[in-house]
């Protein structure tokens, strides 16, 4: 038996209310999720199944060490530039910090 069709219209407020903005909608694994949220972090929504790609294939260590190195940076132009940076060198072994030099 078929259902009967409400006669009214219902607000756009009462649809809205419905619907679940952060609701995860193509997100099932979790390095899809951590990807997806360091796109955001560094202002970089296009190149979203970049982040995706290396938060499965790199190591979580290397990616939080360029993330927080990122986050600690003043006045910087292109967030997903340094954090690209910052990930070559973390891959070479190469120290992201110049330790000061001790005059003696």
């Amino acid at each position: 038996m078929a259902k009967k069709r409400q006669s009214k219209f219902q607000s756009i407020g009462d649809l809205l209310g419905e619907w679940d903005i952060d609701k995860k909608k193509y997100i099932t694994q979790e390095f899809q999720d951590y990807g997806y949220r360091l796109a955001m972090e560094l202002h970089d929504e296009k190149n979203k199944s970049l982040y995706i790609k290396l938060s499965k294939e790199e190591k979580r260590g290397i990616l939080e060490q360029a993330r927080i190195f990122v986050k600690d940076a003043r006045e910087v132009r292109s967030r997903a530039r340094l954090f690209m940076w910052a990930l070559k060198k973390l891959r070479l072994g190469e120290p992201l910090y110049e330790e000061e030099k001790k005059k003696v």
